[in-house]
């Protein structure tokens, strides 16, 4: 079965088509088509904290784009979810409606907890130990969830405020870096020694910036010395010299110096990047509410 999940992200809104299979006896969500718009909510919620009349109309046309691709694939099921800018936008439910009227897709506005749990429910695909304690930091454009597993189960999150778009526009709160610090000290057993997996498009990059393989770990060290680099420059002069959409070029620094920020309290020396996110875990979970529902009808 093949399914589409629509991500409306404070920095871009992506459609990807997918379905879950086997391999090796592992499950994971296969690509089939992916396509993304750098819609760019954020900047006009974090300093007007409204979406404009401009905005409003791209984000219709993104929507019926959308529709038009997932009608070609024939998806059993679509689901499309939005996150901090949505949130946050004064009018975003007025915006949400009018868009479900006239483009025919219901739009759900999530919270922190629950965008956080639906990329998490996709790590339980992957081939790791997931009885073994570990921490998965994802790095929006509006915010930054850290949440804490043990023993196959998740014992602590949280959803900061603090992202790419909003530190690019300043609007991040000067008390928001103790606030992480403290939840962390206070969150995380610093005896215990955690893996730590980052998730969100701009540590993809990171890693492919970096020449590394499926899962190989990016050391603190080199994520540091990536930034300066890409720091020293402006955004012009990264997109040319690293091959980053524009999109990308002003976002990354922000985006590195969160993870360095998050990895410091966390006194980790690497952390493993798996390249998932919130669309690959809508996939998963209509999936899996298909096989139950099937399941349900069998017996």
């Amino acid at each position: 079965m093949i399914y589409g999940a629509i991500d409306i992200g404070t920095n871009a809104a992506r459609l990807l088509i997918g379905q879950v299979t086997k391999n090796n006896g592992h499950s994971y969500v296969k690509k089939i088509s992916y396509t993304r718009i750098p819609l760019r909510l954020g900047l006009e919620v974090f300093e007007d904290g409204i979406i404009s009349l401009k905005k409003e109309k791209e984000f219709v046309k993104t929507m019926q784009a959308f529709k038009l691709i997932a009608e070609v694939f024939d998806v059993a099921g679509l689901r499309c979810c939005a996150t901090s800018a949505m949130r946050e936008a004064k009018n975003g439910k007025e915006i949400k409606e009018h868009i479900e009227k006239e483009v025919g897709v219901k739009i759900e506005i999530i919270g922190g907890k629950e965008e956080a749990d639906i990329i998490f429910s996709t790590f339980f695909l992957l081939n790791i130990d997931k009885d073994s304690p570990f921490i998965v930091i994802d790095v929006g454009g509006g915010s930054t969830e850290i949440s804490v597993f043990e023993d196959g189960q998740k014992v602590a999150g949280k959803s900061f405020r603090v992202g790419t778009i909003r530190m690019m526009k300043h609007k991040e709160s000067k008390q928001i870096w103790k606030s992480m610090k403290k939840w962390i000290a206070d969150h995380v057993d610093g005896s215990v020694q955690h893996k730590v997996f980052a998730t969100g498009g701009n540590i993809n990059k990171v890693h492919k910036l970096l020449g590394k393989q499926h899962m190989e770990p990016i050391k603190y060290r080199e994520l540091d010395e990536l930034h300066d680099k890409l720091a020293a420059l402006d955004v012009d002069q990264r997109a040319e010299k690293y091959q980053l959409k524009p999109d990308r070029a002003d976002v990354i620094v922000p985006a590195c110096e969160i993870y360095l920020y998050a990895m410091t309290c966390l006194k980790s020396t690497e952390m493993f990047v798996p390249k998932i996110g919130l669309s690959d875990g809508i996939i998963h979970q209509l999936h899996a509410n298909a096989e139950k529902n099937k399941a349900k009808k069998g017996s």
